[in-house]
């Protein structure tokens, strides 16, 4: 069994304000799972913190590109630079966030590494770019399009790397049936499967399916990215934006177990779940039980 490394990115520069003058809570996201023994429960080693810049988006305007950029760019080098020692050094990282675009991080990561896949777990595929809509701005909701080298140059070229992630080894899960990216996702062959669609065929079905696309030779392996935002609502309340139609618990718990478990899988990051949003805790509980029981229930790494 690989050592597992608990790392927290709590940055919550990704995401719009949720109202004026406040700031996205998802920065507390890792302390409430540490809160509930994660690291414990994983038989972690403790990774410490990368500490995020501050959350400033200054005089921003829509229309400026992607809001706190430069501060995104600093703390993805930073961030890369923790996730590239551990995984050289054989660990896996557990990357407790934050919002979505600490993903930018593990894809620098790996990109500075060799080639790689990733398994995203998300309610909706983050592809928003300037080339299909005019409201890009929150990198939270456009690491996907970022990492394949769509959008602005300071955030997808940093160290002259672009792409971080070639479009044919990445993997998406969990989108809602009408998500308006799925038609170009398709016609760029991004994989995808909607929630309806990981129902019909299964859950653990379709994720040892694909991770036997991710286990070859051209790949030195691939990271999964769970957003708490593939859970419907009714489990899942505590995100910035909650979307019906979405995943159950056990079919999450199906779907993440295979990934995680890959030799070939090299890291994870959680996102999103906001604690403020969770006044009585259970959506946090239930997170930290579908993170530790992907690992842990009838353990085979």
């Amino acid at each position: 069994m690989r050592t597992r490394v608990v790392l927290d990115a709590p940055s919550n520069l990704g995401l719009r304000p949720p109202a004026p003058g406040t700031v996205p809570g998802c920065y507390k996201l890792a302390g409430a799972l540490r809160e509930r023994r994660i690291v414990q429960r994983l038989g972690a080693l403790e990774g410490g913190v990368v500490v995020p810049p501050r959350y400033d988006r200054g005089d921003w305007r829509e229309g400026d590109g992607v809001f706190n950029a430069a501060a995104i760019g600093r703390y993805t080098r930073t961030l890369a630079d923790r996730i590239e020692g551990h995984v050289r050094a054989g660990e896996f990282p557990v990357v407790l966030g934050g919002d979505c675009s600490i993903q930018l991080g593990a894809a620098l990561a790996l990109r500075r590494i060799g080639r790689f896949g990733l398994a995203a777990i998300d309610g909706s595929a983050d592809f928003r770019h300037p080339g299909n809509s005019d409201g890009v701005g929150a990198a939270g909701g456009e690491e996907l399009a970022l990492s394949t080298g769509r959008g602005q140059d300071d955030l997808t070229d940093l160290e002259g790397m672009e792409p971080y992630l070639r479009d044919e080894d990445v993997r998406l899960f969990g989108m809602r049936d009408g998500d308006e990216d799925r038609a170009e996702l398709t016609a760029l062959k991004i994989t995808h499967a909607t929630v309806g669609e990981i129902r019909e065929w299964g859950p653990a079905e379709i994720a040892r399916a694909v991770v036997q696309t991710l286990e070859i030779d051209v790949l030195d392996g691939f990271w999964v990215h769970l957003d708490a935002d593939v859970l419907d609502p009714s489990v899942m309340p505590a995100v910035d934006s909650p979307d019906d139609g979405g995943l159950m618990p056990g079919e999450l718990a199906a779907l993440l177990a295979p990934l995680v478990r890959s030799p070939r899988c090299v890291g994870l990051n959680v996102t999103i779940y906001d604690p403020d949003l969770d006044p009585e805790g259970r959506a946090g509980d239930l997170l930290t039980d579908l993170v530790v029981g992907a690992f842990t229930e009838g353990e085979i790494l």
